[in-house]
This record gives structure tokens, sequence and C-alpha cells, in this order.
């Protein structure tokens, strides 16, 4: 089981990364998934977002979440091969928390972070992804 720390992370490299450690067999818990970035205007990619979730309607959907941990989930989703069953077996491997839950607390040390996905060398604005859930309209509990 590896354990990492999203705080600072850009959220596509990292997911790409998080997918294909998946896909070896490994169990993946991330931490932080509120303090992941992603890239880009703020203005943009916020109004990116709400057309995700807004699109569709209630009953048949698509439907797309609206807390940070889910939406990191969704995320590493869309880059595993869903439709196979090796996708669906390695996303259940998967388990995504909201800061750092309390049988991990003490264990910081050993927290992993991907280095090509850190957000210190950004050149541009970025939001993280508990800024794009609150506007979406998740109820904050972090």
């Amino acid at each position: 089981m590896k354990i990492y720390n999203a705080e600072n992370q850009i959220l596509g490299r990292f997911s790409s990364i998080v997918a294909k450690e998946l896909l070896k067999g490994e169990t993946i818990v991330v931490v932080n998934a509120e303090k992941a970035v992603v890239a880009g205007r703020p203005r943009y990619t916020l109004e990116k977002y709400a057309h995700k979730y807004e699109r569709g309607d209630p009953l048949h959907g698509p439907f797309f979440p609206k807390q940070p941990d889910r939406i990191l989930r969704r995320t590493v989703r869309g880059m595993l091969p869903w439709d196979r069953t090796k996708g669906r077996n390695a996303y259940r491997r998967l388990h995504v928390h909201i800061g750092v839950p309390d049988e991990l607390k003490g264990n910081e040390s050993s927290f992993m972070k991907v280095e090509a996905a850190d957000a210190d060398k950004l050149n541009t604005k970025f939001v993280t992804v508990g800024e794009i859930a609150m506007h979406i309209g998740a109820k904050k509990r972090w």
C-alpha cells in the first residue's frame, strides 16, 4: 500500500501517476485531496467545472461529483480503462480522503509526493480542488 499526499500537486499529472500505479496492482491511498491544484486561470477553471456539474439532468446523468475527494477520484477514473475489468478492479484499489484520517496520523513522514506534479514549479495561476468544490456547491467538511 502506498500513501500519497495530494497537497500542492497538479491534479492531472498527479492523477496519471496514480492511475499507472493502480494498473500495476498497487493499493493507493491519497490524503489531502482538497489541496490538489488545477493550473490555469481560476475564473475559467471554475466555469469549466461548473459546466461539468450542471450538464445532463438529475435523473439520467451524466453525474459529476461535488466533494473534493470524489473529484480527484473521478479524475483518476478518467485515466483508467473503465470499460474493462482490469480498470474497474484498479479503481476499487483507490482510496481518497479529505485531510488526513485518524488511522494515518503520525505517519506523515511516510507520505509520498509525485515530483513531476509539484505545483511549486508553476509560473501560472491556479485554483485548488477545494475551491472548485465550494464553487460547485459542496458543503464544507474539510
